[in-house]
């Protein structure tokens, strides 16, 4: 079974204005309303795409109940933790001549409600895959990610980190199976620009070097590299279209590497669903359709 972890989902509300102006009344011209937070991202386009999996973390209120209705919507099963106290967060993204993100705060967690997650996390079984994705809670310890990894380490699960600077760094001795950093976050790690795929590839060994077994590197527009554990080098240039909405394209991304490499066990065909996925979300206003990748894997 395939588990993600969102410590802090949330409802993204996106909205379009017409040239909004602050300090006075504006009104939309297009609302979207879905469930949000980088694990959510991944089990949605896993869904998608035809593999289940149960997402985890934690929801409080009525906002959260509404971000597990609409995760049930999506076809995917969630066995979030309930915070009796607060509000699962509201993200307001305001599309208009500049784009603008207000996001909410989220509910407390409190120890009693991490050990019910430990818990859970506990019956994971060798074979069986985590995503961990996303940032921290002030309310949890900043080394949640390192806590859960030493937690899991002798029972061979393939566990995927999708974090940025010391979240993702800390937990490389910990051997996850794969990281995605992009390539901007990549050269923030080691303090330096990576400008050309050479560089890419060798801070990305540097990475594997510290522990990770293979490493992802997405690049936006210039499509993406891989570094396999067994010393390959895949890169491949992004497919053609119109980018609308770069929010969960991350996610798609590792999304449909565990989808690829479920089915085959390829690390090429993890690699090429992964890029087509991510960019079938960068191309849509909602995460990626089978359908939509599948016609840009067919375009290849």
């Amino acid at each position: 079974m395939i588990y993600t972890v969102t410590f802090n989902p949330s409802l993204d509300y996106i909205v379009s204005v017409d040239h909004f102006k602050a300090g006075t009344v504006n009104r939309t011209n297009a609302e979207l309303l879905f469930p949000g937070g980088k694990g959510i991202n991944v089990s949605i386009v896993l869904s998608n795409l035809g593999l289940q999996s149960i997402a985890l973390g934690f929801t409080a209120g009525f906002t959260g109940a509404e971000i597990e209705a609409r995760l049930a919507d999506y076809g995917v099963r969630s066995d979030f933790i309930h915070i009796k106290e607060g509000l699962s967060r509201i993200n307001v993204k305001l599309r208009s001549d500049e784009e603008t993100e207000i996001n909410g705060m989220g509910p407390v967690i409190s120890d009693d409600a991490l050990e019910k997650l430990y818990q859970k996390l506990d019956n994971l079984n060798a074979g069986d895959v985590l995503v961990l994705a996303g940032s921290i809670p002030s309310s949890m310890p900043s080394d949640i990610y390192q806590r859960i990894m030493a937690r899991l380490q002798e029972k061979d699960i393939q566990i995927i980190v999708d974090a940025t600077k010391d979240l993702l760094v800390n937990v490389l001795k910990y051997h996850p199976f794969l990281i995605k950093p992009n390539n901007h976050e990549l050269g923030e790690i080691f303090g330096v620009t990576l400008s050309t795929d050479d560089e890419i590839a060798e801070y990305a060994k540097k990475l594997q070097e510290k522990g990770a077994r293979n490493v992802l590197v997405s690049m936006a527009g210039d499509g993406a590299l891989l570094l396999t554990e067994d010393g390959q080098i895949m890169r491949h240039a992004a497919p053609k279209g119109k980018v609308k909405n770069s929010v969960g394209a991350g996610d798609s991304m590792v999304a449909g590497f565990i989808t690829g490499y479920s089915q085959s066990g390829n690390m090429n065909d993890a690699f090429l669903m992964g890029l087509c996925t991510g960019s079938a979300s960068a191309f849509s206003d909602n995460l990626a359709t089978g359908d939509e990748v599948r016609a840009i894997l067919n375009s290849l």
